[in-house]
């Protein structure tokens, strides 16, 4: 029962893993290319697992996407805060929103989170997650986007905001369960002290 269990799991990720990756492949007019969807796989990756019923660290649903969500806000916050403050042109003077690297932050938010949740049960998981964020940085740098310090900053501000989200959760989140369900016609809140 248990292999058929790992079957079941290892067929789902895939499935996700191949869905996201077969995304759009060309460029349409405004430039879109495979490094926008694959910004997002690391974190989509985490949720695959948790949704194919690979046990994380965190142990509800609740905590997993509240995570997950906080890590990406802050991220942003900074990114898109020193975006619109900085104005430094992009490589191809397209626009003054080069640095830091939004595709970066995003990708480098996803495999920390990747880590923190999954990185206990192979290596290799935060090896993925960590090199694909390295690839779509550097695609990012290929295609006259960004300049390398751009995705550095990025990089270090999705990695950094990350942690700083798993070190608060860890200090101040005292319960060991906080629960929310839905019932069809409520919701419902279950925190254990």
């Amino acid at each position: 029962m248990r292999g058929l269990a790992y079957g079941l799991r290892a067929r789902c990720l895939r499935i996700g893993v191949l869905f996201l990756t077969a995304c759009p492949l060309t460029a349409n007019a405004q430039g879109e290319t495979i490094d926008d969807v694959m910004q997002h796989v690391p974190m989509a990756s985490a949720f695959a697992m948790r949704a194919c019923g690979v046990q994380s660290e965190s142990p509800t649903w609740t905590e997993f996407i509240a995570t997950a969500g906080v890590s990406y806000l802050v991220g942003t916050g900074v990114a898109y805060t020193l975006k619109h403050t900085v104005k430094e042109w992009r490589p191809d003077d397209s626009d003054q929103h080069s640095f830091p690297s939004g595709h970066s932050m995003f990708a480098f938010a996803g495999a920390t989170t990747l880590r923190h949740e999954y990185g206990h049960l192979s290596p290799w998981i935060t090896i993925g997650g960590y090199g694909l964020a390295t690839l779509v940085a550097a695609d990012r740098v290929r295609r006259d986007r960004h300049y390398v310090h751009d995705v550095c900053a990025g990089a270090a501000i999705g990695l950094l905001g990350t942690e700083l989200t798993y070190y608060l959760k860890k200090k101040y989140i005292k319960t060991k369960i906080l629960d929310v369900s839905f019932t069809g016609q409520a919701f419902s809140l279950y925190v254990a002290l």
